[in-house]
């Protein structure tokens, strides 16, 4: 198997980069195409002291970026390591692509570059969110602001299939973001999306609120990229205030004593709620598994991004959508 990997984006790239590159290599035995400026990535593999002499390189001269608009990655950015990473992936000389580059531009190229799936609309961006249980998969979570109800319909096929063939769950439970459980509530879009999720070829089980998101009721979370980035970031915000919590309750001698006494439970719960864990989130509905690593990654969640990346085309998930999508429109 062989991942791809922009070794240009993040704000660590790409001595990071090359450190998780070099873990993935040893520990899960994939082999690494790198992306980006040969020389530099060869100076700097020097000045940590890694060897990348068994990884191919992929000279790409130019970074993308994230400031740019994403669309530019088609012509004037295609000499960058986001686009020449996604545009190997197309043509067929890796099994799946990495980067914490420009999320815009990631998305805008695993679209016109690596591909759709045959018969999805648009592909979502995703993020695995933590439970009083485990995770939940949530999407879309902010590639597009505007959906309509098919298109959420696929985010269910989507996510569902990324449960099953990456996290082994066998029937994801799969709730429909909306402001109330009954099902005459919410606008158009998830009175229509509730009809079309009852006949869907998914195990819906109604609406979910979002107070009801950390319970662990559902497996997916399908809504609008609107609704979804509003829960990333809460998300997000609500990890960082636990941590600063834990850090003011556990300070000082007593606190320091406490601590001692249940150092078990807490560094469990700063696991879970540490995105380096989960390594990234998958675009889903690109022909290819596509990983979005978050900005600030080291190399722990860059080999995580890639370990995900591996046990998507291992856990066979594109196929698993492919097959569904296609069962879907009678083909």
């Amino acid at each position: 198997m062989k991942i791809i990997i922009d070794a240009f984006g993040g704000d660590n790239a790409p001595s990071e980069v090359i450190r998780a590159a070099r873990q993935a290599k040893d520990e899960l035995g994939v082999d690494m195409i790198l992306t980006g400026d040969a020389e530099k990535l060869q100076n700097c593999a020097t000045s940590i002291g890694v060897s990348i002499a068994d990884m191919e390189v992929l000279h790409a001269p130019a970074v993308f970026d994230i400031h740019a608009v994403p669309t530019t990655i088609v012509k004037e950015g295609r000499d960058t390591s986001l686009a020449v990473g996604l545009q190997a992936l197309r043509d067929g000389k890796g099994d799946a692509f990495v980067s914490a580059g420009s999320s815009g531009g990631l998305v805008t190229g695993a679209t016109l570059l690596t591909r759709r799936i045959k018969g999805i609309k648009r592909p979502a961006m995703t993020a695995m969110l933590p439970t009083a249980r485990d995770k939940f998969i949530l999407l879309d979570a902010g590639a597009n602001i505007e959906c309509r109800p098919e298109m959420l319909v696929q985010f269910a096929v989507m996510g569902s299939a990324y449960m099953k063939c990456v996290r082994g769950v066998e029937r994801p439970r799969v709730g429909l973001l909306n402001v109330g459980a009954e099902e005459t509530k919410g606008r158009e879009l998830e009175l229509e999306t509730y009809r079309l999720l009852k006949e869907a070829p998914v195990n819906f089980v109604g609406n979910a609120e979002a107070r009801e998101l950390p319970e662990g009721k559902y497996d997916v979370i399908v809504c609008d990229g609107f609704a979804g980035n509003m829960i990333l970031k809460l998300y997000e915000g609500m990890g960082e205030l636990f941590r600063d919590k834990l850090k003011g309750w556990f300070s000082g001698v007593r606190g320091k004593l406490s601590a001692f006494m249940i150092l078990g439970d807490i560094k469990a719960f700063r696991k879970q709620m540490d995105y380096k864990e989960e390594g990234g989130g998958v675009i889903l509905g690109a022909a290819s598994p596509v990983i979005k690593a978050h900005g600030s990654s080291d190399a722990k969640a860059f080999f995580n991004a890639i370990r995900q990346a591996k046990r998507c085309v291992d856990g066979q998930m594109i196929e698993e959508i492919t097959r569904t999508i296609a069962e879907m429109k009678g083909e």
